[in-house]
């Protein structure tokens, strides 16, 4: 089974150019994406063979995300079961036979303005997951706004107290791992440096390679030895974001 999360920031923009030709050649079983901005009537795609479920913000324009699967899942749900996050489309969670498979778009703490409000997600989120993970593994994708460690971006030290890499956001990160999850790419690759998933469009940041990897398969942990392949598709563009990709026996 291949997975693949792409933030397309913005899907009306990127069909009319990038979505489809990148869609073809990542050849998905399951395609997760995040920030659509696309409300209902428009959310339909000619996709054959992929089963599509719709998670679109309440309002016009923000937020979303969309899940393109070609197994037949046993339940579909949105949310997480807070109204102040569900009302934004924030999550989708398929649930097969042997696991779930949540898509989320995690909210941003705006220069550290929102951080409250980013906590009480993390703690609610994280709630969630540990629940699904008490019945069956769980596989968790997507834009999930913060880049965990140092190695995590290219200029730590001058971002310490930016929203995403401020010390609050990290520790939640890191107490979401300890109740039983796994990153599965930086277990895979440890040591690997320069590997990003976001790069700002100010000041060319992506052809200096000055990014940060905010976008992530999670996994629980007696899923990792079922993981053939964890990549970032850095050499796929149109979005802010690239994909990110799993691949597991199943």
């Amino acid at each position: 089974m291949k997975f693949v999360s792409w933030n397309v920031n913005g899907l009306r923009a990127r069909l009319k150019k990038d979505f489809m030709p990148a869609f073809k050649a990542l050849d998905a079983d399951i395609f997760a994406v995040q920030e659509i901005k696309m409300q209902i009537g428009e959310a339909i795609l000619e996709l054959n063979g992929y089963r599509q479920f719709w998670n679109c913000a309440e309002r016009k324009g923000y937020s979303g995300t969309a899940i393109f699967s070609r197994v037949e899942p046993k339940n579909f749900t949105c949310g997480i079961g807070v109204d102040e996050f569900d009302s934004e489309g924030r999550v989708i969670t398929l649930e097969f036979d042997d696991y779930f498979f949540v898509n989320a778009y995690v909210p941003n703490s705006h220069n550290l303005e929102w951080l409250d409000r980013r906590m009480k997600w993390e703690d609610a989120f994280r709630g969630y997951l540990s629940e699904l993970d008490s019945r069956k593994p769980v596989i968790i994708c997507g834009d999930l706004n913060v880049a965990h460690q140092p190695i995590d971006l290219k200029n730590p030290a001058s971002n310490h107290h930016s929203a995403g890499f401020s010390d609050e956001e990290r520790a939640k990160f890191t107490e979401l791992l300890n109740s039983g999850f796994v990153d599965i790419f930086r277990r895979r690759n440890p040591n690997l440096t320069g590997a990003y998933t976001w790069w700002s469009y100010l000041r060319k940041a992506r052809l200096s390679n000055a990014g940060w990897r905010i976008d992530y398969f999670l996994i629980s942990e007696r899923l990792v030895d079922n993981v053939v392949d964890a990549t970032i598709e850095s050499d796929i563009f149109g979005s802010d974001h690239c994909p990110v990709t799993m691949s597991i026996w199943n």
